[in-house]
């Protein structure tokens, strides 16, 4: 059966490979592409994205662009990949771009494409949920039009990944996404949405290891590989997750996927701020529990190997 998807990404890396990813999953009619401005620069972030929506001959599906913002800013460094990639020249082969950028902000494409919706959609959500939680309070009446959101983000019962050399005064509990605005996830918890989350607990335990890029390398007769094996380059010097990729792939794929419930609530001031809590008697969630690694990366290669 088809599953109607809208797709808010925030345009790094891993965003971007998980648009390649979600465009050849054919069960899946993606009804939009949002683009949040955190963990980019949004101009060169929608033009990848259009681009790669192109490139894969999805021009048909609409992109649009958020104008929320968050409390606590990407750093630079991680912000300036798109940049790069927006010049990569298997993506500038020619001098206009089809995809179409709509007028309206992201947030109420988002709002006008749930209402229109035929039945409820997925929301997959790999970047911050300001766009979302900004949508919720345009018009709470979409709440009902959400069949789930799965996310990428959060960090349950490990460590997070904001470090103290960009926020000298974090404790280093929360994830990214959740500190870039920890008042829109503490929102979203208070919906009745279902929630499935893909949460650093999984996301630290697939890599993006050298064997899988020399696989990668190993196909790059296919165009989608060895685009992919370019992104992934970008990461060479740091250590380097399938965040967005892993979360992405569980739209199509769920039976590679365990799942746990967790009563959790959302830290949204002091030095925790954006940790997402395991408590006694809070808002439950689903959250990706363990993943078939090797089965993962074979699916992602033969994904990749399409064209």
């Amino acid at each position: 059966m088809t599953k109607l998807v809208l797709f808010d990404h925030d345009g790094a890396i891993d965003d971007f490979l998980a648009t390649l990813l979600l465009m050849t999953m054919p069960e899946m009619e993606v009804l939009g592409i949002i683009v949040t401005p955190a963990d980019c620069y949004i101009k060169a972030a929608l033009n990848v994205t259009r681009k790669l929506l192109d490139f894969m001959g999805c021009d048909h599906i609409p992109v649009a662009e958020s104008t929320v913002r968050g409390i606590n800013p990407f750093p630079a460094l991680y912000r300036r990949d798109c940049l790069i990639i927006d010049n990569f020249p298997i993506l500038n082969q020619t001098d206009t771009i089809k995809t179409p950028l709509v007028s309206q902000s992201g947030q109420q494409f988002m709002v006008e494409t749930l209402q229109g919706a035929s039945e409820a959609v997925t929301l997959m959500v790999t970047g911050p949920l300001t766009t979302v939680a900004a949508a919720l309070e345009r018009d709470r009446s979409i709440e009902s039009k959400i069949k789930e959101i799965v996310w990428m983000g959060g960090a349950l019962n490990v460590s997070g990944n904001v470090e103290k050399e960009f926020a000298p005064e974090h404790d280093g509990s929360a994830e990214w996404n959740a500190y870039w605005d920890a008042i829109a996830v503490h929102r979203v918890w208070q919906s009745n949405i279902p929630l499935v989350i893909c949460p650093l607990d999984i996301t630290n335990t697939v890599p993006v290891t050298p064997q899988f890029i020399r696989k990668l390398a190993q196909q790059r007769q296919y165009q989608l590989s060895d685009l992919a094996g370019l992104c992934y380059a970008l990461a060479i010097p740091q250590d380097y997750y399938c965040w967005d990729v892993l979360a992405t792939a569980y739209l199509h794929c769920s039976d590679l996927f365990s799942l746990k419930s967790w009563s959790t609530e959302v830290i949204i001031t002091g030095s925790s701020q954006g940790r997402i809590k395991v408590v006694e008697k809070g808002r439950n969630i689903l959250a990706m529990d363990r993943i078939d690694k090797d089965q993962f990366y074979k699916y992602i290669l033969k994904q990749w190997s399409q064209f």
